[in-house]
């Protein structure tokens, strides 16, 4: 299953900024960082289940915000990039 996860924490108090690390720390161990906030992940169904559980655990669901695009299997090998990218296969080895 191939994922496009992203988040928006509020960041305006020291708990917002310990939240926003938590939940990249979570992220970088299921995906690649594609841009500061936005994760790309290939992973099996049990893992998105164990992901989803741990984001909801962690964010404060009156002023965060995460969303998860279910994306077509292999989408994520069709991504085209325009401008500054790194090259990452959204297949290869997650180095946490």
């Amino acid at each position: 299953m191939d994922l496009l996860v992203t988040y928006d924490v509020d960041t305006t108090t020291r708990e917002g900024q310990r939240r926003l690390r938590r939940v990249a720390k979570i992220c970088e161990a299921y995906g690649h960082r594609v841009q500061k906030s936005v994760f790309e992940v290939v992973c099996r169904d049990t893992d998105e289940l164990r992901l989803i559980a741990t984001l909801r655990a962690t964010i404060d669901h009156e002023r965060d915000s995460i969303r998860l695009y279910s994306l077509p299997s292999g989408a994520l090998d069709e991504v085209e990039h325009l401008g500054v990218s790194r090259e990452i296969d959204p297949r290869g080895p997650i180095v946490i």
